[in-house]
């Protein structure tokens, strides 16, 4: 059964910044997509980050391009998303995702077969 352990997170200032981690296990980690969505309370799921760790290939959504940075541990087969100056609409709670098939759109959360455990992320102004 594939498990996905998060971490990280937690309180900060706006302009700050903030890690999470993402181990997977029992996963085909090498092909197949990881990464990370949100969701603000009131509003949907929004996919933040993916990478692929077979290329190493990255994609972004539009409200963390080149604030965010997500990179793989392939001894560990982890995924960690580093979060540079924070906003406060960047608060919300952090899922750590994982494929278990091609994927189609990334910023599709029904892409994703595999979520972990929600991780809380507050900014505050």
């Amino acid at each position: 059964q594939v498990q996905l352990m998060a971490s990280g997170g937690g309180s900060v200032q706006a302009g700050g910044s903030l890690r999470l981690s993402c181990k997977a296990s029992n996963h085909d980690f090498f092909n197949n997509w990881m990464g990370w969505f949100r969701q603000a309370p009131g509003k949907e799921r929004e996919g933040v980050a993916v990478i692929y760790p077979g290329s190493g290939r990255t994609l972004y959504g539009d409200s963390v391009m080149g604030r965010c940075a997500i990179s793989q541990d392939n001894a560990e087969h982890a995924v960690t998303l580093q979060m540079n100056n924070l906003k406060p609409e960047d608060s919300g709670t952090y899922y750590c995702v994982a494929a278990n098939r091609r994927v189609g759109s990334w910023y599709d959360p029904k892409e994703f077969e595999y979520w972990g455990q929600g991780i809380l992320v507050t900014v505050s102004s």
